[in-house]
């Protein structure tokens, strides 16, 4: 290998956003967010449940009411 062309490969902590943190080998330089982890997923646990660490359904609710309230109250003005 060249000396001084590759990336510095270091430990770095893995941290998901159910809490669990491991360490794990990498380029990067800083700790690592993820939002599902095999502690959490589906898959590994058997159990499907809603992850929403960033409250994105909940945004997504309330775009959608927000977009579907206009046009029900617009049925009902023109009924």
């Amino acid at each position: 290998m060249k000396q001084e062309i590759h990336p510095k490969y270091q430990e770095i902590n893995v941290v998901c956003a159910c809490g669990h943190s491991f360490k794990t080998g990498s380029t990067m330089s800083d700790d690592l967010h993820v939002e599902i982890c095999s502690d959490c997923h589906p898959f590994f646990t058997g159990k499907q449940k809603l992850v929403d660490t960033a409250g994105r359904v909940d945004r997504f609710k309330r775009r959608y009411a927000r977009g579907a309230q206009p046009a029900a109250a617009a049925e009902t003005t023109e009924a």
